[in-house]
């Protein structure tokens, strides 16, 4: 079964070739273009996405050493994501598909990321897949979720959040520090230097007895502590005051994610998403799950952000189990014979 699958959700173009279910090739082109704006202005991002898919989806066959004809199946991002963005994928896909007579298969973008763990990138490491079923957290720029999934690849949502994502609160409060975007890596690093206990932010719905979150409200207490505070001061602390944010964010994810484990008795967690590349959460994960005596599973980084391996693996494990109902597109050929052949 070879497939090639398409992610243009955000801002990432990606293409990957999968073979027999081990990942050939996972090509990502991250857009610069929105660095400018301290954050991703939709409009560019589809723009960028026209002007490169061709070309990533060319790389992604080359490197994987596979001509269109030896394709099984086609898949893409059907959504969430934003809308102008996920259609230029979506159409291309399906454009290719309809040119080549394969079927296409779309593929939920979160469900990616919650089943990212299960990517094989030939590394013989049976113990990344997480076994079922599991509390799985889904953490990124747009997305904070908790799900239980169950081993026929059903899942049910337990937690999310009522406002902000995570990752959102790490850009937007690095933005107000004077950071460039994405700042959550830039967070991440700078945090290293810092002491966590310098300022104590808030840790939203910690006590209540359900497994969502809430990240306005940090965003708002960040706000306003630097409101008065002089420039010299901000710069004098920055990696202090990065280390307490990532704490007060870092923390509430751990915790909600153990009492969901802990309230549905079962014995593995799977932490996914571009969030879930911070070090300082796989650390506390890492210690908690430890210390819990639970399973942790969290893919590599270059698999927890945006990529379209996650897209054909997760194609690839419904097609296995008869879950997955691909067509044939009757759409127009939306740069489909740009491809090599």
């Amino acid at each position: 079964m070879n497939i090639l699958a398409l992610e243009t959700s955000c801002d990432e173009t990606s293409a990957a070739v999968l073979k027999h279910g081990k990942v050939a090739s996972n090509i990502i082109s991250s857009q610069l273009a929105h660095q400018a704006f301290g954050g991703v202005v939709p409009e560019i991002a589809s723009r960028e996405h026209e002007r490169l898919v061709v070309s990533v989806a060319a790389a992604a066959l080359s490197e994987a050493n596979i001509r269109k004809s030896e394709l099984d199946f086609i898949a893409a991002t059907s959504g969430p994501g934003l809308i102008g963005a996920v259609l230029v994928g979506l159409n291309f896909a399906q454009s290719l598909a309809f040119a080549l007579k394969k079927p296409f298969v779309p593929i939920n973008h979160i469900e990616a990321h919650i089943f990212s763990t299960f990517v094989d990138d030939g590394v013989d490491n049976p113990a990344r897949i997480p076994a079922f079923p599991f509390v799985s957290l889904t953490v990124s720029g747009g997305h904070t979720m908790l799900a239980l999934v169950q081993d026929d690849l059903t899942y049910r949502v337990v937690g999310r959040t009522i406002d902000d994502a995570a990752g959102e609160a790490f850009d937007k409060t690095g933005k107000m520090l004077g950071l460039g975007y994405p700042a959550g890596p830039l967070m991440d690093k700078l945090a290293k230097q810092g002491d966590a206990k310098f300022h104590r932010f808030p840790q939203a719905l910690l006590s209540e007895d359900n497994f969502n979150f809430s990240f306005s409200g940090l965003k708002t207490s960040v706000q306003t502590f630097l409101r008065d505070k002089p420039e010299p001061f901000v710069q004098t602390h920055l990696a202090d005051i990065c280390a307490s944010i990532q704490d007060a964010i870092t923390s509430v994810l751990v915790a909600k994610t153990l009492a969901a484990a802990k309230r549905f008795q079962v014995n593995t967690v799977s932490v996914a998403g571009g969030v879930s590349a911070n070090s300082e959460l796989r650390r506390k994960f890492q210690a908690a799950c430890a210390s819990e005596g639970l399973s942790l599973h969290i893919p590599r980084p270059i698999f927890s952000t945006d990529n379209a391996a996650m897209i054909a693996t997760l194609a690839h494990l419904k097609l296995q189990r008869g879950l997955a109902s691909p067509n044939h597109y009757n759409v127009g050929a939306f740069a489909a014979f740009a491809l090599p052949p």
